[in-house]
């Protein structure tokens, strides 16, 4: 039978049993917060210059990499150029800077958390997802073009296959096509160097020329026009506004104007009679029978002819009084003051008083004409002068 003095021996080994177990778990508690708070400290100094780990910008993962280390790697594979190519927007790495490191650190700061942290970032490319919002916008866009009562339609997707978006703005690329198609349409609807049959005073009726009168499509100024109207959705476009002219105005003339361009006011010179008609809206208001033109022939086979060139041209403006000056046959300059002077060729020629001319007989521009320009009695010019507008047409003819 055990004594009392075992069953203390045994409750003391006990005891102290129990104590080792505590005493060593207190031990392990203490070794373990202390690793943990180590581990702890380490995570938050890592932090401190460490992204995140399930951080994404412009797409590119950059989860526990520094700032310096997430632009590099941002820069080198993120998309930053958006391309609508027939009828798909893809998305492409140009090769150039995508993001500063200034940016990055921003983003940096947004998903700072003291602690690592599992939550999702995603920071976007604004400017990329800008342009594939534009680009898709634009895909199906087409814009009418209106020249001379003629349609035309250009479509995003015939004219324009491959479309940036950058800096705010489209880039449509190669215009061939549309230069080539431009080029068909002025073909058709040009009036330079246009012929065409008139009537003249007499009755009789000639096929006349345009030389610098008339107009074309102005492709340089069309084309951006067309890129801005598909940009902003524009429905249509009025080609008057995207043509051009020979000669003083570079705006063209005559365009949606009647009797093939020239209307029913202008103005008729006949080289064979030395004669001028004026008509305003269709009626004759000034007949002139005796003005010289400019000299048929040269003096010698050396001497180039100083004819007035036969063609439709344009009253290029009105000046008065003006000195005219040239060049005579044999060399020497000439200056000559008039008091109303109005060209209409592009080469200077055009309607003037000539006071210091003594011959006005029906032969006087057979040998001993101008020099190019139509010359006209002092006391009638005055007349010419208040009738004649600018940019009215001029036809000449033999």
């Amino acid at each position: 039978m055990p004594t009392r003095r075992g069953k203390n021996k045994d409750y003391t080994n006990l005891i102290i049993t129990l104590a080792s177990i505590v005493v060593l778990f207190l031990i392990g508690f203490l070794i373990y917060k202390n690793i943990s708070a180590a581990h702890t400290k380490k995570a938050e100094e890592f932090n401190k210059t460490h992204f995140n780990e399930n951080v994404k910008i412009y797409g590119i993962a950059v989860g526990k990499l520094t700032v310096k280390q997430a632009t590099k790697q941002i820069n080198n594979k993120a998309n930053d150029k958006a391309t609508l190519v027939n009828d798909k927007v893809t998305l492409s790495h140009s090769g150039e800077k995508v993001v500063t490191k200034s940016q990055v650190s921003k983003y940096f700061k947004q998903q700072f958390t003291k602690y690592p942290s599992n939550k999702n970032w995603n920071f976007e490319n604004k400017d990329l997802s800008t342009a594939q919002n534009k680009l898709n916008s634009i895909k199906n866009r087409s814009v009418k073009y209106t020249i001379d009562g003629h349609e035309y339609e250009f479509k995003r997707d015939e004219y324009f296959k491959k479309v940036t978006y950058e800096d705010g703005k489209y880039n449509f690329g190669n215009t061939k096509k549309l230069e080539e198609k431009i080029e068909s349409i002025n073909k058709k609807v040009t009036t330079f160097h246009k012929k065409y049959p008139f009537k003249l005073p007499t009755g009789k009726t000639i096929t006349v020329k345009n030389e610098s009168y008339g107009w074309a499509i102005n492709t340089k100024h069309l084309i951006p026009a067309i890129e801005k109207a598909l940009a902003q959705g524009t429905a249509s476009i009025n080609g008057k506004d995207y043509i051009y002219g020979l000669g003083f105005s570079t705006y063209g003339t005559g365009y949606g104007m009647s009797n093939h361009g020239l209307g029913h006011t202008y103005i008729v010179v006949s080289i064979n009679q030395q004669k001028v008609w004026f008509y305003k809206n269709g009626k004759k208001v000034l007949v002139l029978d005796d003005v010289v033109t400019g000299t048929a022939t040269g003096n010698t086979k050396d001497i180039v002819s100083n004819a007035t060139p036969t063609g439709v041209w344009y009253i290029e403006y009105k000046e008065s009084p003006s000195v005219l000056k040239g060049q005579n046959d044999d060399g020497s300059s000439y200056s000559s003051p008039v008091q109303y002077w109005m060209p209409f060729t592009v080469s200077g020629c055009g309607f003037h008083d000539a006071s210091w001319r003594t011959d006005w007989s029906k032969t006087a521009y057979l040998a001993g004409g101008s020099h190019g320009c139509v010359n006209i009695r002092p006391s009638e010019i005055k007349q010419v002068w208040n009738v004649v507008e600018q940019y009215e047409p001029v036809i000449v003819y033999q």
